[in-house]
């Protein structure tokens, strides 16, 4: 069966061993009920649109939980710890969203990030400042052009490690103690007879393996490695 994804490392990407950490636990699940998976990716806008208009595909990898009438979510094949990143000489002090007011807070164009940020941002009550990747946005911290960003640990730790550009701001910025939520991950599979039958093979497959175990092994493994050969699927530098 055949899903779309994004570049977003460590939990997905087609340079990736096993192409991420969710897709690992992914195909995992649908082999443990004897079926393949087959994962293509595209830019982050064009990944959900494909999956709704091209029929050889039932759903998309990987998604938080959402409610909606296109798409219906998987059980959890693990999740992301979301908070800020923020520059290591102007740390940012908040305890609740309303604190984060005052400040510019990078965000990614059209990522969902938590029910209670995006509304204050689609209310005005905080000023956001979007961008189309997570790079961008640690250059940005790094630059003092925003005062933090919204950004998964794992995704700022393998930036900063790995990535060209966000590796050379590795000393000029740190992830916020504070989370701003631990969000489950999941599979958006198409609310189609096709993808509801997908859906319920796969939560039966999810029940047969150890989904911590797959994604602790996979960080374990592959976080601190070297980084997989440049590709010309995305790119990354700062142009906002």
């Amino acid at each position: 069966m055949h899903l779309t994804s994004l570049e977003w490392p460590p939990y997905s990407g087609a340079d990736l061993p096993e192409n991420g950490a969710s897709i690992a636990v992914a195909r995992a699940a649908f082999e443990a009920m004897g079926h393949q998976l087959d994962v293509d990716f595209f830019p982050w806008s064009r990944t959900i649109a494909t999956a709704r208009q091209e029929s050889r595909y039932v759903g998309y990898i990987p998604e938080y939980f959402l409610e909606s009438e296109a798409f219906s979510v998987s059980g959890s094949i693990g999740d992301s710890p979301l908070g800020l990143v923020e520059s290591t000489a102007r740390p940012i002090e908040w305890r609740t969203v309303a604190d984060l007011r005052g400040y510019r807070l990078g965000v990614v164009q059209d990522y969902i990030n938590t029910p209670e940020l995006d509304g204050a941002i689609a209310r005005g009550e905080i000023e956001a400042h979007p961008v189309l990747t997570d790079t961008q946005n640690i250059l940005k911290v790094a630059a003092g052009r925003v005062d933090a960003a919204v950004i998964d640990r794992y995704v700022l730790d393998y930036l900063t490690l790995h990535d060209p550009w966000a590796s050379g701001a590795k000393d000029q910025v740190r992830m916020n103690p504070k989370l701003l939520a631990r969000r489950s991950l999941h599979i958006a599979f198409e609310t189609t007879p096709a993808g509801q039958r997908w859906q319920r093979v796969f939560n039966q497959g999810i029940e047969k393996i150890d989904v911590n175990a797959i994604v602790e092994r996979y960080f374990e493994r592959y976080l601190n490695q070297p980084p997989p050969q440049p590709s010309d699927r995305a790119g990354t530098g700062l142009s906002d």
